[in-house]
């Protein structure tokens, strides 16, 4: 889909589509303003700019809005917190990087283990390793849920505390997901994926409070090799990636005791997403399809019983994320590619390099947030960005246009005045 980047001039078109733009989504503070529709969008070019100095206020030329380089590869960020050259990076865009209360911030990737920054100013505060898969817990902002070997604990990393939640001699291999485990939105129930004593893939839910175990669902039987499974933000459903001898990306949907609800044989549809209790107050996938008949759109899939629903065209999505499930409503899609294949496809979504909050509701209201000056090169460099459980901050990676360069994150500042947070809605 995509043809290498080129330099280009502002034309005077560009210029007067980023005035309107400019009026169209900003307000006077740089606050995010809810005008603007998919409709109506057009192309906003990117202006050259140099790349921020590590933990130095910059503002967006484009969208006003203000953000901060908070890594900075290939250096020691503070004593013991050091950062690899090649990346210093989130773990991944439906991973939450903020813990509950957002007072601090995860750096997974590149920082020989976990470097843990202050959520706010983003100022470097200390490094711990653990072996296992890790995710914040949702309402508990000291704790994080840890899935590995034979258990399920509770750890905190601050203290280095550990509480175990189950342990098992029965099943080995315990995995949380792998690498797209989310627990539910409440933080008592996730998926587990493990071998049970024939040596067979199962996944299982599991309930924290009540230290109770469902039913297994042998993977075995599933079309493909298991990619990985995972919980639905509500604790209803168990949902499973499988990947084909042909690399079709299929998924299964169950209930909780294992009951098979669905199997989308469709490639990928969505896929490279997340999930998120909408506002009829159902399960939801939201991401990028690659079938037809919506082939490279974004999409909503209930989970239920597969209904679509179409959110935006057919574009440069590369990842959605809604981990700002105390604002629910917004998916936050991340955009790749360049100015020059938009300006040859103008049918296309009209954003590149870009941040965008989407509503999924279907209404196709926009908020245009901030550049992420990503060019491609290989999966580090990918901006993966993830939303703040408020959806105030947004972090994403980039190599500041540069291929190969060191890639380093970012995070963005919202303003989001005319509605409050509300906490997501959950129902078993």
């Amino acid at each position: 889909m995509c043809t290498p980047r080129r330099r280009f001039a502002i034309s005077l078109v560009d210029v007067l589509g980023f005035a309107m733009a400019l009026l169209a989504i900003i307000g006077a503070s740089g606050t995010i303003m809810a005008d603007e529709k998919l409709s109506s969008a057009h192309v906003l070019a990117t202006p050259p700019m140099a790349e921020p100095g590590y933990l130095e206020p910059a503002t967006d030329p484009v969208t006003g809005t203000p953000f901060t380089r908070i890594t900075d590869p290939g250096q020691e960020m503070a004593p013991g917190l050091f950062c690899e050259q090649a990346y210093c990076t989130h773990r991944y865009a439906s991973s939450q990087a903020w813990n509950a209360d957002q007072s601090l911030l995860l750096i997974a990737n590149g920082c020989a283990g976990l470097c843990f920054l202050d959520g706010h100013d983003y100022t470097p505060l200390f490094h711990r390793t653990i072996p296992n898969e890790c995710e914040w817990h949702p309402t508990d902002p000291k704790k994080m849920i840890c899935v590995g070997g034979n258990e399920i604990y509770l750890w905190a990393p601050l203290t280095e505390s550990k509480t175990q939640a189950f342990f098992s001699s029965e099943y080995k291999d315990l995995q949380f997901g792998p690498y797209k485990g989310n627990p539910s939105d409440d933080g008592d129930r996730l998926v587990v994926r493990a071998r049970n004593g024939q040596g067979r893939h199962v996944a299982f839910a599991y309930d924290i409070s009540t230290k109770a175990k469902h039913p297994d669902i042998d993977l075995s039987r599933l079309v493909g090799e298991n990619g990985y499974c995972g919980i639905s933000p509500s604790g209803r459903y168990v949902f499973c990636w499988q990947v084909t001898a042909d690399d079709t990306n299929q998924a299964y949907v169950f209930t909780v005791d294992g009951v098979e609800l669905q199997h989308w044989s469709e490639n990928h549809r969505p896929g490279h997403g997340d999930m998120v209790v909408d506002a009829d107050g159902e399960d939801v996938y939201v991401g990028i399809s690659k079938d037809d008949p919506d082939k490279y759109h974004v999409i909503k899939r209930r989970l239920k019983d597969g209904a679509v629903t179409d959110l935006a065209p057919f574009g440069e999505g590369q990842h959605a994320s809604v981990r700002n499930i105390k604002r629910p409503g917004w998916v936050f899609l991340t955009y790749t590619g360049d100015k020059a294949e938009l300006d040859s496809n103008p049918r296309w979504a009209p954003f590149y390099q870009e941040v965008v909050a989407l509503r999924i509701d279907g209404s196709g209201e926009i908020r245009r947030l901030i550049q992420t000056r990503d060019v491609k090169n290989d999966y580090w460099s990918e901006a993966h960005a993830s939303p703040s459980p408020d959806g105030t901050q947004v972090i994403w990676s980039s190599n500041w246009g540069k291929a190969g360069a060191p890639v380093a994150d970012y995070v963005a500042r919202l303003t989001w005045p005319e509605e409050e947070p509300r906490k997501a809605a959950i129902a078993r």
